[in-house]
């Protein structure tokens, strides 16, 4: 009997295609010609799959990644980040560790002077990896785009992040008989199978549409869902009300919306922690700073009209400030904050206010 733990231990990437294949069998009596490669449940359960491989934790995985976001929105800041960060075998987005490893960076929108400038203000006082690689130039997939990538990775000891800035410079024209889902999957299909295929990460840059209305950031990716579909992960840079975001979602990445923070002077992107998380924390000292600086208690629509907030999620966060008792609820439902007139009684407090309607 195939030991199929044996054969995905040995070959990596191309364990789970030998383990189907051993498992792979054709009934008595069949005729010749094209059959289905299968493997049964049974055969299927005993194979012992290697963990998901992250080139970046949390947010690449070995596979095929999208990046999209709106033009200048600082996706190629991003990108070189992450490259930088394999290179050195670092840190992506201020506080993610990475393994080493040798990385492409094609910056295809871009000239050597401003890589230099860049990746000079990325690495401060630390020496240019060796293990990183830029290209300004590279043919479409299909006129010896796809060969050349392909080249690389075997020109290096350890591939490990392949980043496409942008797309649109190397994707295969669309044949007129394809339809644009089909188009679409198509284009970016060699490059998903080369990342499978080698055991790599590839991310390719995309945009974002000017459409607002869109209730799902991922909706807003150009394109087709041909794109996104053919893909193993989605991520979003986006800015928002509450200020820059990232969204991710993938076959083997957990869901995230992180809240992040460009830092100017090193041309980093820092992931500040979950958006939701780092929302509530902004809102929570807003509400303290406005408290600190009342002249008298203050009711929940004085609160939310001074922070321009919507009532009902003004009276939520009070409720579990209070709770919390990182403010005080005083008399006739007004809140103060906790350091403000600690001798205050309700009856001195309710002298110098009407009761809310």
């Amino acid at each position: 009997m195939t030991d199929f733990n044996d054969i995905t231990r040995a070959s990596g990437p191309e364990g789970t295609r030998r383990a189907f294949d051993a498992a792979a069998t054709v009934p008595k009596g069949r005729r010749p010609g094209p059959r289905l490669t299968t493997v049964s449940a049974a055969d299927l359960d005993r194979i012992d799959f290697p963990e998901v491989v992250y080139v970046v934790p949390g947010y690449v995985s070995e596979g095929l990644t999208i990046l999209a976001g709106k033009p200048k929105g600082g996706k190629s800041w991003l990108c070189l980040d992450l490259a930088v960060a394999v290179a050195c075998g670092g840190y992506a987005l201020g506080s993610v560790k990475v393994d080493e490893g040798d990385a492409l960076y094609l910056a295809l929108e871009d000239n050597p002077r401003r890589l230099q400038r860049r990746q000079r203000q990325l690495l401060g006082a630390r020496p240019a990896p060796a293990r990183l690689t830029f290209a300004t130039e590279c043919p479409s997939l299909d006129k010896g785009g796809l060969q050349a990538i392909e080249g690389w990775c075997q020109d290096v000891p350890n591939p490990r992040l392949i980043v496409v800035d942008v797309f649109a410079k190397v994707r295969p024209e669309r044949r007129e008989k394809d339809g644009l889902y089909e188009g679409d999957y198509k284009a970016i299909a060699p490059l998903k199978d080369l990342a499978d295929r080698l055991g790599l990460a590839v991310v390719i840059v995309h945009h974002t549409s000017k459409r607002s209305d869109a209730a799902d950031p991922f909706d807003t990716i150009s394109g087709t869902t041909g794109m996104t579909g053919a893909a193993d992960t989605v991520v979003i840079l986006a800015s928002s009300t509450e200020g820059p975001k990232l969204y991710g979602r993938g076959r083997d990445v957990e869901e995230f919306e992180k809240a992040l923070r460009f830092d100017r002077t090193t041309g980093q992107w820092l992931v500040l922690g979950d958006a939701g998380e780092v929302s509530q924390s902004e809102e929570r000292k807003a509400v303290l700073d406005l408290l600190a600086k009342a002249k008298e208690p203050m009711s929940p629509t004085a609160i939310a009209e001074a922070l321009r907030k919507p009532a009902g999620a003004v009276r939520m966060l009070l409720g579990r400030m209070s709770e919390a008792g990182e403010i005080v609820k005083e008399a006739r439902g007004r809140y103060r904050h906790p350091n403000r007139w600690e001798q205050a009684t309700p009856c001195d407090i309710g002298d110098k206010v009407t009761r809310e309607d």
